[in-house]
């Protein structure tokens, strides 16, 4: 089957316009990336997704589809992790859209393949050579309105002891880029779970 690769190329440049970048590689692997990720129908309702976090009706309008549709593909979409869904249970849903690092190819966790880590690691020296980190660093704190302490502080082992009895509830992930070279045989000998 011959898959029009206009609409990922569209979705493709939709991703650039967002702070963390999308830029095109010479060889497609951006391209196989993204039909690996998307259906068509996603990749175009995908392109019409903004940063601000939006209801189905609203993200219908603007890619010119029926509501029930769009609700339909942004739950998939959701389910697959590529859209951020900042609704809780009860509330209407409201979808926005994901830049690809960080964020569409870390939420890949658990569902990475062969295929996907081949086109990534293909296409990480393009985006890594574009330097999109330098010009939006995507991960920095920003103060308001008051100062933070310069001083670093590392805290005793035994501090974990009192960090538990505060909490109940802890998350456990694996680690994306562990999960990845094991896919590429080229294990580090880490435990996946971070």
């Amino acid at each position: 089957m011959v898959v029009d690769d206009s609409v990922y190329e569209k979705l493709a440049q939709a991703l650039d316009e967002l702070p963390g970048g999308f830029p095109r590689s010479e060889t497609g692997a951006e391209l196989r990336i993204l039909r690996k990720l998307y259906t068509p129908a996603e990749a175009e309702i995908a392109r019409h997704l903004t940063l601000l976090a939006e209801e189905p009706r609203v993200i219908a309008r603007r890619a010119g589809i029926p509501v029930a549709e769009a609700a339909c593909l942004l739950e998939e979409m959701d389910r697959k992790r590529l859209v951020y869904n900042f609704s809780k249970e009860g509330e209407t849903q409201r979808y926005m859209a994901q830049q690809f690092v960080v964020g569409i190819y870390e939420s890949q966790v658990d569902r990475l393949d062969r295929e996907l880590v081949d086109a990534f690691e293909e296409y990480l020296p393009v985006y890594n050579a574009a330097g999109l980190w330098g010009k939006a660093p995507q991960l920095r704190t920003i103060p308001i309105r008051q100062s933070i302490s310069s001083g670093t502080q590392v805290l005793p082992y035994e501090a974990i002891d009192e960090i538990l009895r505060k909490h109940t509830r802890f998350g456990v992930a694996n680690c994306i880029c562990r999960q990845e070279q094991r896919i590429l045989d080229h294990d580090c000998g880490k435990k996946l779970e971070t």
